[in-house]
This record gives C-alpha cells, structure tokens and sequence, in this order.
C-alpha cells in the first residue's frame, strides 16, 4: 500500500503558489498525495483532491463544519504525513488529526509568518498567540520560515515536537533571473515602455496589510520626475478602487500601471529598475525573493520578513512604514544612480541563493525524510533534481 500525504491550507490556490514542487516530489517516491482546501483548483501531483468549507476568517460557522468534514477525511485514509498551512488550515488540521496522531501520523506545520510579532497589534498577540501556543503540543514539526519567528517559538518553549526554520518555501532561481539589456529592451517595448523609463514593481493583493497606499503616497513626492517614472502593480483585492481613488486625488494615474492578476511576472520583473514593497507584516515574502533573483535592489518597509531579506544600504533599503518622504528619496536615489541600481541589484542576485528551491528542497527533504517512513536517504540520490 502507497504512503500517504495530506497538504491542508485555507485555499487551494496556496498550493500551486507555494507547494507543487513539493508534491511532485512525493509523487516521484511513489506517494498518494492528497489536498484539503476551499477550492476546486485542478492542481497536478495530487492524486485526490478534497474541497472543504475553510474561511480566512476565524469566527466563521463553516470553520466547524470544516472541521467535521476534515476529520473524516483523515479518519478515512489513514495519512502517514499531514502537513497543514496557513492559519485556519493550520488550526483546523491539527485539531482534527489528534486521534490520528495516536495511530502514528506525522503532523507537521509551516508557519507562514506568525500573525504576531514585533511591531503588531496588541489584539493580534491576544488572539492569535495562545492559538499557536496551545497547538504546538498537536505538532510533531514546527516549520518557521524566518529566524524572528523561529526565535519566538524557541524562546516561548512552543512545545512542538520539533521546532525546525527553513529559507521560505523557495524561489525558482531557473525562472527568475536577470536578462541582458537588449532582451530588457525589447521587453519593454512590448509592453509599451521606453529604455529610459524608470520602472518600479510591487506584486500584491490590494488589502490593508501590503498597504499599497504608502507607495501611491511616496509616488507623489516623485511627480517632477513624473514623466520617466512608472509605478507598475500587479495583482487585484478589496482595495483597488479605493487605490486608484487616491491616485487621481494626489495627481499620479498616469504615472501607474494597474497590471491586475499576471502569470507573465518572470517576464515583468527583469525589465524593470527597482522592486517595492510597503507591507506591514511579511513571514519571507516570495515576491521579494523573486525580484532579488532577478538582479534588482529593493526598497520595502521594516518588517521582519524585509529585514532577513533587505540589508538596508547594501541590496536595497529598508524604511519604516510611515516615513514616505524618506520611501521616496530612496527611489530618487536609485532612480539617478544606474551604478548604484546595478550594484545593489548584484547583491541581491547573489543573497537569494540561499532561498532558492534547491536549497529549500534540501531542507525540506531532511524533515520529510525524517518523519516519512516510506522516504529514506538512500532512494532519494537521484531524485536530487526534482526539488
């Protein structure tokens, strides 16, 4: 009988953004990989797929039937690994696997970034750290993917069975990579851009946390140099329109490109000049690695995830969150110095190794292998590449 793995998250859609290198992995070693998520995304690797009520929102009454669904799910198919992502997926997966565990199944769960930390709200320490606290106990592995949070859980004796950090859940160094200046040339053109264009790119939902309104705000600051300057911004959410509310109010539409969902990032990213990003809470954010793999400086907010990616002055610069003026005198800098571009955009080139997927693979090989029974070391030498 095949071994057997669960991946559980809120959406299906953090499967094929995050884990399907992973899954195909599983599948190279001849495991049953199944799903449990709200969605019906068809997802490859994955031999069953199961479409569950899971909201985002903790206070939501299909949370319970979720559960309920859930637990059968893992009563039925006897998993020899179960390993959860994202809050509610976390929560839900541990709770519900508590008698399968008695059985020998393997819980693990991978803290995207802890809810709280330095600099949140009081409210998010009161709501969400006794949740993590108090399920560490249902966790057989911790999964932090940045050393602040791996730190907290250490230091807070979160009383998991083991407490692991891993670099992200990794970049594909083979798909972002810096490009010559004529292919950023003809690129641009395509797009409809000139060479002298100063391009500037953020990919993000529009909600409160990536905070998009501080770069519309730092925008502004930048309208004497608003015929070279190009805000390009990927990606769509609740706070769109009332983005592009705002830019009309301060007189920068034109100087922004609402880009909507892509799945041509890979070929957005390499041709432009500098990445941003203005959230206020990052775990280690993708986006960020994706342009550093590309060879660009960044200029992003303090966080905890920018920090561990961002060393200010020497692959980009990390700003606080409500110092626009300063946000926007970094990208004029950036924007009048081609040396300074090119040299910051080498240091991230070079930093983001250790968060690629070769890498992150590795990690996580060593904790699958560990906690799988039908995985071992010696069976693995020439998988080496799928991950």
């Amino acid at each position: 009988m095949a071994n057997k793995i669960l991946f559980c998250a809120t959406m299906d859609v953090h499967f094929k953004a995050f884990h399907l290198p992973y899954m195909e992995w599983f599948r190279q070693h001849n495991w049953e990989v199944h799903t449990a998520a709200n969605g019906v995304m068809d997802l490859p690797f994955v031999n069953k797929r199961f479409n569950i009520p899971i909201q985002r929102s903790p206070f939501r009454l299909d949370n319970i039937k979720a559960y309920h669904t859930l637990k059968a799910i893992i009563a039925d198919n006897q998993y020899d690994i179960i390993h959860c992502h994202t809050p509610l997926g976390g929560v839900l997966a541990r709770l519900a696997a508590r008698e399968a565990r008695k059985s020998g199944t393997k819980v693990i769960y991978t803290a995207h970034g802890f809810h709280f930390c330095e600099g949140t709200p009081l409210l998010n320490w009161v709501l969400y750290y006794p949740i993590e606290k108090g399920l560490a106990h249902l966790t057989d592995c911790l999964i932090t993917i940045n050393e602040e949070d791996y730190a907290l859980a250490v230091r807070n004796k979160f009383n998991a069975g083991h407490i692991e950090r891993v670099h992200g859940v990794g970049v594909n160094t083979g798909k972002y990579k810096p490009i010559n200046v004529l292919h950023q040339i003809d690129l641009r053109s395509e797009f409809g851009f000139e060479p002298r264009d100063f391009l500037m790119f953020y990919a993000a939902e529009f909600n409160n946390n990536k905070n998009h309104k501080l770069l519309i705000r730092a925008l502004a600051l930048m309208k004497e140099e608003a015929t070279t300057t190009k805000l390009l911004l990927a990606g769509d959410g609740p706070l769109l329109g009332d983005c592009k509310e705002l830019a009309v109010q301060l007189g920068v539409e034109e100087m922004i490109h609402w880009l909507g969902y892509r799945d041509d990032i890979a070929r957005l990213l390499p041709m432009c000049d500098v990445a941003v990003s203005s959230s206020l809470r990052e775990g280690l954010p993708v986006n960020i690695m994706e342009a550093m793999a590309c060879g660009l400086p960044i200029v992003a907010t303090r966080n905890r995830g920018h920090k561990e990616l961002v060393v200010d002055q020497v692959n980009g610069y990390v700003i606080d969150p409500d110092n626009i003026t300063m946000f926007a005198a970094c990208l004029l800098e950036l924007k009048r110095s081609q040396d300074l571009r090119q040299a910051m955009g080498l240091e991230s080139y070079q930093r983001v190794n250790a968060y690629s997927l070769t890498e992150v693979g590795q990690e996580l090989r060593e904790i699958y292998t560990q906690y799988g029974g039908g995985i071992h070391a010696a069976q693995d030498q020439h998988n080496r590449a799928y991950i």
